[in-house]
């Protein structure tokens, strides 16, 4: 019931924030920002401080299309083209928080996507290099971290299956898109200690959302919720530009 009571409250405020150019100004989307981290991340038991601050502080909003921009602080998932997604914030909130991040950490994230998630990575660590198969996507998500002045972010356009063996070992993977099984060659490049928190599953079909811990080589699985991803894809070639 609370629930769908903030779902309505959330769609009140973006229809009174929206003048008749479907545009809202900056103080209403750092309300709509605050609204989110309270009731959307805190509410749901999210507590590393870094996590929050950095929920704060990323504006969500300028990596979301033009025409949905004035939702991008809804408990949904949004279109961002290409027939791929922005997380839902929770989501990113969860699996940032369970990579245990710190300052010093270097992190590998699969799936660029908007360059969201790298975005809010690079807030609570040392280093973040990100992967993205599909090259619009890729440009553009470049494009906004270039403009929003985010440092410390390598971008390639690559298939993600393959990793980044050049600069791993990494601390921690992310993986924001779900391959059947768990790519090797990501395992291969965790540092001792490290973390990879990845969906798991078909299309379609519910995923598992699970935790990889690399300990003397070998890896321990945690399953942790039931979640829905894009497929990851795997090819040889690259989609044209």
């Amino acid at each position: 019931m609370r629930k769908t009571h903030y779902h309505l409250s959330f769609l009140m405020f973006i229809f009174l924030c929206l003048p008749a150019n479907s545009a809202c100004d900056l103080a209403d989307y750092t309300r709509l920002r605050d609204l989110m981290v309270k009731e959307q991340i805190i509410a749901r038991g999210i507590r590393n401080p870094a996590v929050i601050k950095a929920m704060e502080g990323v504006p969500r909003h300028l990596f979301v299309p033009s025409k949905y921009r004035a939702f991008s602080y809804g408990d949904y998932p949004l279109s961002i083209g290409e027939g791929q997604t922005i997380s839902q914030p929770y989501i990113v909130a969860f699996m940032t928080e369970a990579l245990e991040l710190t300052s010093d950490d270097k992190v590998l994230e699969i799936g660029t996507g908007s360059g969201y998630q790298a975005a809010i990575l690079v807030e609570l660590v040392k280093e973040v290099y990100t992967i993205e198969f599909i090259p619009r996507l890729a440009k553009r998500a470049q494009k906004t971290l270039g403009e929003l002045e985010y440092e410390n972010i390598r971008l390639r356009i690559g298939d993600g299956y393959r990793g980044w063996p050049e600069e791993a070992p990494f601390d921690a993977i992310i993986v924001t898109c779900a391959p059947d099984k768990i790519p090797e060659a990501l395992v291969d490049q965790l540092r001792e200690g490290g973390r990879m928190i990845i969906p798991v599953g078909r299309e379609g079909g519910v995923q598992k959302l699970v935790k990889v811990t690399k300990k003397a080589g070998k890896i321990k699985i945690q399953a942790v919720m039931d979640v829905r991803f894009v497929p990851m894809v795997k090819d040889d070639s690259l989609r044209d530009p």
